[in-house]
């Protein structure tokens, strides 16, 4: 319950009834969140061992030293096969949940779902006859 005082100086804030009153909750969850983040972060900061060295400071991946410049050419392949298999994975996630509800869906949707795979097919027919899909 808000004072008197409270209701008096801020009588819109310290009602939970009104519009900026459903938001509330909102903001407790957001100050709580940020409280317990920064929390968190300073606690690891004070628990931690800090003991750094020239050898933690090396780039390591997979378990090898480094080794030269860290410059290398990558063929523009790689990225293409990259972006085929994102467009067949989008295409695999709306095709499986349509086809575990086929029975109720009508043939419209059939249709539909024939348009959609025909787009990906003509898409692939392109790639391949552009040559995009040879590995050499």
């Amino acid at each position: 319950m808000p004072t008197a005082a409270a209701a008096s100086i801020f009588p819109r804030l310290t009602r939970m009834d009104g519009y900026y009153g459903s938001y509330v909750p909102v903001l407790a969850i957001i100050v709580v969140g940020a409280v317990l983040v920064t929390a968190m972060f300073l606690g690891n900061r004070l628990l931690r061992p800090s003991r750094p060295s020239p050898e933690k400071q090396l780039t390591y991946e997979s378990g090898v030293d480094p080794v030269g410049t860290g410059w290398a050419q990558i063929h523009l392949r790689y990225y293409v096969f990259a972006y085929l298999y994102v467009v067949f994975a989008v295409d695999a996630v709306f095709l499986f949940p349509w086809a575990t509800v086929y029975a109720g869906l009508g043939w419209v949707t059939v249709g539909e779902m024939g348009v959609f795979i025909g787009i990906i097919a003509v898409g692939l027919v392109y790639a391949w006859r552009k040559g995009v899909l040879a590995w050499t």
